[in-house]
């Protein structure tokens, strides 16, 4: 495609850690190009230098679709291919930004690294792809680890774009407790 290349810039959030990245693409009559992942870019533009993708996977949403707050005991980058949705992520890690909330849109043109023990969470807009690498393999005993927070928590206050009762949301993710319910998680260097 056209002779530009790609580039990434990344932004802070309020919970450390939590990097939302601003993706271009190259387009000419043809359609359009655009690298999702390019280590050597994203960490000149932020992304920690010890973040190793290990696994990636697409998921495909209906509009209205909610995604429930859960916190992993690993890194995350995640992007969308089409549409657009609401994301909301909770630190849920020990420490005085426990309960933190940030949120953002996600967009085909920009991604979010989502640092161990912070919770995300997304709310589907429109029908889409949502596409997420991570730096350790998922594994049954992994998801023991989790930590969960419920979506219509009041002191979270999310405003979500598609009210919880008209979205579409798994039995387990209308069941997770209160933020006050929740032990922070013990986020270490290395997760086995």
């Amino acid at each position: 495609m056209g002779s530009s290349s790609t580039e990434f810039t990344g932004t802070t959030t309020e919970i450390p850690g939590l990097l939302v990245f601003d993706v271009t693409r190259v387009e000419d009559a043809r359609g359009w190009f655009q690298e999702k992942f390019h280590r050597e870019k994203l960490v000149e533009a932020g992304l920690p230098a010890e973040f190793d993708v290990v696994q990636t996977s697409v998921v495909f949403n209906e509009q209205g679709s909610t995604r429930g707050f859960h916190a992993e005991p690993w890194d995350k980058y995640v992007s969308i291919i089409d549409g657009t949705a609401f994301a909301a992520y909770v630190d849920l890690r020990e420490g005085e930004t426990f309960g933190t909330v940030v949120t953002t849109e996600l967009r085909p043109d920009n991604a979010v690294f989502v640092p161990a023990g912070v919770a995300n969470s997304y709310q589907c807009l429109s029908a889409l792809h949502y596409l997420y690498s991570v730096n350790r393999h998922w594994t049954p005993d992994a998801y023991e680890r989790y930590t969960f927070v419920n979506l219509a928590d009041p002191v979270l206050a999310v405003k979500w774009p598609i009210p919880l009762s008209d979205a579409i949301l798994s039995d387990k993710d209308e069941l997770h407790p209160l933020l006050r319910d929740v032990e922070p998680m013990s986020v270490r260097s290395e997760v086995p």
